[in-house]
């Protein structure tokens, strides 16, 4: 069974555990980001081929109404859950562009480093917590 959500998400990915003298986004450091997130991928594309089989199997037109709202409601949920994974897909490949790009585990704001953990925690991330809680209480107060 899976110690916390993260390691049943992302394959059991260990840690990183930096060095004193390593570098911010040393090699290793970004293969291992590259480890996590390539898990990730594969489990978010194993998904996408189980519900695509299991709408196939279980599509049926059922004569009675309510049977037939209940199945169109359950994918209509799959499918939305789907769509948000899709998007989450594009944003890993955007994140393997940032890596490719040496721009990864810094701040598109203001340009300093994410920090490990954070990363971790949220491999996709592409700002720092400060310029991320900034950009949330904007939102706030804008009402969006």
């Amino acid at each position: 069974m899976a110690k916390n959500k993260k390691e049943s998400l992302l394959g059991f990915v260990a840690p990183y555990k930096e060095t004193k003298s390593e570098e911010y986004m040393s090699e290793t450091m970004r293969a291992h980001f590259v480890e996590i997130l390539n898990h990730w991928k594969k489990n978010l594309m194993e998904e996408v081929d189980r519900t695509v089989n299991h709408m196939k199997e279980e599509a049926a037109n059922f004569a009675d109404p309510a049977d037939r709202a209940t199945q169109e409601e359950e994918f209509s949920l799959e499918l939305r859950t789907r769509d948000r994974e899709r998007k989450l897909i594009k944003k890993i490949d955007k994140t393997f562009e940032a890596i490719d790009n040496d721009d990864y585990g810094f701040c598109e704001t203001c340009g300093i480093e994410i920090g490990l953990r954070r990363l971790e925690a949220r491999p996709t991330a592409t700002q720092c917590v400060d310029c991320k809680t900034l950009d949330e209480l904007r939102e706030k107060q804008t009402g969006g």
